[in-house]
């Protein structure tokens, strides 16, 4: 069974998020529902092995074009798969299970692990996120608030290290 429509959280193409598991506050996503999972900007991903499980060490930068409140993240690899981006080239990447709050809400997403340097979000948030309760409101953004502007300002224009 469904759940009724007015259970649903609107959110706009763009939001703030936060990674709790990451310990990032703040980091500006754009809403794909073109994509089957979320993606995260991520650099120096290093496989290793805990406890006889496979798991993944990555550094993240939430801000672009700077390396303000960089982290490392370890997290277990939920899997690795083949994906085919927007440019329809092909890329075997590491997909871990991470807690995504958007607009208030946190949801469990599988989020895979790629250098988005180059791109205009370090995070896309995608399909299996989305069903978790929200419906996209193309024409509006950042329905669940923004960072604060001491924050943003803090962040901004600095050069990547």
């Amino acid at each position: 069974m469904t759940e009724p429509l007015h259970s649903n959280t609107i959110i706009g193409w763009r939001e703030w998020v936060s990674l709790p598991d990451a310990d990032v506050e703040w980091l500006k996503a754009k809403i794909d529902t073109g994509a089957r999972s979320s993606a995260l900007h991520a650099f120096e991903i290093e496989q290793f092995e805990r406890d006889g499980a496979e798991w993944v060490r990555f550094g993240i930068h939430p801000w672009q074009r700077t390396g303000a409140d960089a982290r490392t993240v370890e997290l277990p690899v939920h899997d690795r798969r083949r994906i085919r981006s927007s440019t329809g080239h092909t890329q075997q990447r590491f997909v871990v299970l991470m807690r995504i709050v958007l607009h208030g809400r946190p949801v469990t997403a599988e989020v895979t692990l790629t250098n988005r340097d180059e791109m205009g979000f370090r995070m896309l948030v995608g399909r299996q996120a989305l069903r978790q309760g929200f419906l996209v409101d193309t024409k509006r953004s950042f329905v669940g608030g923004r960072a604060p502007k001491e924050v943003r300002r803090r962040n901004r224009g600095r050069v990547e290290v």
